[in-house]
């Protein structure tokens, strides 16, 4: 079937969390990089960084979360995928499963601090 392909499949990414401040702390520490706080729509949220302004991207928001482990799984850039598992643990977050090899890179799954399913992700 022909029909409307988009130049990315995924557009945006939400991420409920049940504190902002913890999970700003969290995701920030764990990424190497600060989300910025933005009030322009009908909730508050943190961005994660990137470096094009119409880049795929997502944030942080006040919501709830999905059971531990049960809702959909982000991907997110770091730079080195060992350095950000052990800063996943070390900030309240856990790895779930070892470092995984794919042909477009490397990734590990974790749980951040309220559960919420993400992948640590370097090319």
């Amino acid at each position: 079937m022909a029909g409307f392909i988009p130049e990315n499949a995924v557009v945006w990414a939400e991420i409920p969390v049940s504190d902002m401040a913890r999970a700003k702390a969290f995701y920030a520490t764990v990424l190497g990089s600060d989300l910025a706080d933005q009030d322009g729509g009908p909730n508050p949220m943190s961005m994660f960084a990137s470096k094009a302004s119409q880049a795929v991207s997502g944030h942080i928001y006040p919501g709830k979360p999905a059971a531990p482990g049960t809702g959909p799984t982000i991907h997110l850039a770091v730079e080195a995928v060992e350095a950000a598992m052990e800063r996943v643990g070390a900030n309240g977050g856990q790895v779930v499963s070892p470092v995984i090899e794919i042909p477009a890179g490397r990734f590990a799954y974790c749980l951040d601090p309220d559960g919420n399913s993400f992948g640590v992700f370097s090319s």
